[in-house]
């Protein structure tokens, strides 16, 4: 279910104090990186991660493809920053930042 406008906005909030827990470079999506994308969806359900790449149109495809393998909804994309949702139907509130940030 796509997110609300009212839950982007909020995200973006909780999101901007957050620093990037993943970091993909030229290599691209490895084994690794889907790993930790998994494990860090499943702890945090909000993230910011970090796009080593130059060239802007790659980096659009790159987050697309990331969403998808991620089962994950893009919030905010500003440069080489995307900030990614999703939801943890079990979350434990000492790591969501979702919880951990409510107001």
């Amino acid at each position: 279910m796509p997110l609300t406008n009212e839950q982007k906005k909020h995200y973006k909030s909780i999101g901007h104090h957050l620093k990037p827990v993943l970091i993909v470079s030229e290599n691209g999506l490895t084994e690794g990186v889907q790993a930790e994308l998994d494990r860090a969806l499943n702890d945090h359900e909000l993230i910011k991660v970090q796009l080593r790449i130059a060239e802007r149109d790659d980096r659009h495809a790159l987050i697309e493809e990331l969403c998808q393998l991620g089962c994950c909804e893009l919030v905010q994309a500003i440069g080489k920053m995307a900030l990614i949702y999703r939801k943890n139907p079990k979350p434990n509130k000492q790591l969501s930042n979702i919880h951990r940030y409510q107001a």
